[in-house]
């Protein structure tokens, strides 16, 4: 079963927008719950555009209630205090003891993760081998983001990493340029399938995540081997139509098609 972690920076993002305390992120947070999500995910940059330090303890203590729902934290785990008041990703871990913390190569300022890590030079992946260390020595599942090419991924394997996320960013521009059926769209499902089982044969879990939505999720999931997707900016765009509850649903039974898919083939 491919489980769903809803990521709520853009909840955080609209928040933020006006400096007040509407729409709440933790009631965000139990409404997906509700609504049959598995996995609660949280980005909180540097520059606190969107998810801040105090919405990540607070997840934390709400999640504290609901031990079956995945708590994620993503972020760069490079990056170290600021002077607005962000800690640092480590202090964040160490803080919240999320059930995973998924580690994203991402640049100050950057708009949005956009690639994956290059574990190919020794001494970046002995830092990283140390970093996954320290946080599964706190508890956390380690997940690296990393493109679908065999010797990143197995670069996160020889750094310990429990899982790795691959980076569908590509697969969704392809998708929404020729459409879900297309050959361009297979090869590049192809692409992500080898790199999955790939995986596999590693001891890896396989995450999957950016710009996942309602057009590419169903065929994405139905060629196996996802353990979850993280979806955020596509399911809340979605909720402004239909709102949270059945957007989460809906992404749901998207998961539910592809897996019934996955089965028939």
């Amino acid at each position: 079963m491919t489980a769903l972690s809803v990521n709520l920076n853009k909840v955080a993002w609209l928040r933020n927008a006006r400096a007040g305390a509407r729409p709440s992120v933790v009631d965000a947070a139990r409404t997906v719950i509700a609504a049959g999500a598995q996995g609660v995910t949280a980005h909180p940059r540097p520059d606190q555009r969107h998810i801040r330090p105090d919405d990540v303890a607070e997840l934390a203590d709400v999640l504290r209630g609901h031990p079956e729902i995945e708590f994620n934290i993503e972020g760069n785990p490079y990056a170290g205090p600021r002077d607005n008041g962000y800690p640092g990703f480590d202090s964040l871990i160490e803080s919240a003891r999320p059930h995973q913390a998924t580690l994203v190569p991402d640049a100050d300022g950057q708009l949005t993760s956009d690639h994956g890590w290059d574990l190919s030079d020794r001494e970046d992946a002995d830092r990283m081998a140390a970093v996954v260390a320290r946080y599964r020595g706190w508890g956390a599942r380690v997940s690296l983001f990393v493109d679908p090419v065999r010797e990143q991924i197995g670069g996160a394997a020889g750094c310990g990493a429990d899982r790795i996320e691959l980076y569908t960013g590509p697969y969704a521009e392809i998708v929404e340029r020729c459409g879900p059926e297309g050959r361009d769209a297979e090869e590049s499902r192809r692409v992500y399938r080898e790199a999955a089982r790939y995986a596999g044969e590693l001891g890896l879990g396989v995450n999957a995540g950016h710009d996942l939505n309602l057009d590419n999720l169903a065929r994405f999931v139905a060629m196996g081997g996802i353990a979850e997707v993280s979806i955020g900016h596509a399911l809340t765009a979605d909720a402004l139509e239909w709102g949270l509850s059945a957007a989460v649903g809906r992404y749901l039974d998207a998961i539910a098609q592809g897996i019934s898919k996955e089965n028939r083939e």
